[in-house]
């Protein structure tokens, strides 16, 4: 698929101006939340990525403090907490639909604190030794000053995983492949029945879908996303496509011995 990024990593100008852009080209992530976790539980490739982060959780050393940034409804945040109890964990969400229903799901973790804000106005009083951005970045203003403030947020030596949807979102395409996934598991009635519940994540890709082809969410290559990444400052441990080809995921990590950087 076409990216409306440049070869060399730069973003289009319409990009930088999406801060502007009509909000009715945008995805309503407010309406998204009533049943995003809804579909996420059925989707296959979202479990997967899950599952990637589980296993890149237990081979690290336990973080103590981690940020979820665009933690929408706080799935890896969940993750995390399970994984480390006694880690001090925070969920940067700006919607507050997307906030509410994560409150509503993980009460019971008491080490949770949920920031109600956008990444560029983020500025918490100590950096991270791991952060958390998944499919999230594509959506901000000016995605390339996003990734240096996730590396403004992160400790020298701390971890970054990063996974970003980068190809425009075809959205019979998935419907095609959720139903035939569902249906083989729940059958015909109960693959009807989910759909019909969560069909306000249709309505919403084909909103996502609508935004990247007008340039107002960042559409990009795994080449390109990887110079972005680098150039905002991170060392790259692990590349790989996933969400069956739409998205890329990254482990990087801040380096040590950066001079000034090399602060909490």
């Amino acid at each position: 698929m076409p990216s409306r990024a440049h070869a060399d990593g730069a973003m289009p100008l319409d990009v930088y101006q999406s801060e502007t852009a009509d909000q009715s080209v945008r995805a309503d992530w407010s309406a998204y939340a009533t049943a995003y976790d809804l579909l996420s539980e059925h989707n296959p490739e979202y479990q997967a990525i899950l599952a990637s982060f589980d296993t890149f959780l237990a081979s690290i050393e336990t973080p103590k403090l981690i940020y979820d940034i665009g933690g929408g409804t706080g799935n890896y945040t969940e993750r995390a907490a399970i994984a480390c109890p006694d880690a001090e964990i925070h969920l940067a969400e700006p919607d507050p639909g997307m906030i509410a229903a994560a409150k509503a799901k993980m009460s019971a973790h008491p080490n949770i604190t949920y920031d109600n804000v956008a990444l560029e106005s983020y500025s918490p009083s100590h950096q991270a030794d791991l952060i958390v951005c998944v499919h999230a970045i594509y959506a901000m203003p000016n995605p390339q000053q996003r990734l240096k403030d996730l590396r403004r947020l992160l400790r020298p030596g701390g971890w970054l995983f990063l996974v970003d949807l980068g190809r425009d979102m075809d959205v019979a395409d998935w419907r095609r492949y959720l139903f035939r996934s569902i249906k083989a598991k729940h059958g015909l009635l109960g693959a009807l029945r989910i759909f019909w519940q969560g069909r306000e994540i249709a309505k919403q890709n084909s909103a996502i879908y609508d935004a990247q082809q007008k340039g107002v969410y960042w559409t990009h290559s795994a080449e390109e996303l990887a110079s972005a990444v680098t150039a905002a400052g991170f060392e790259i441990h692990r590349e790989d496509t996933v969400y069956r080809g739409y998205s890329d995921l990254l482990v990087c990590r801040a380096p040590v011995g950066t001079g000034e950087d090399d602060h909490e």
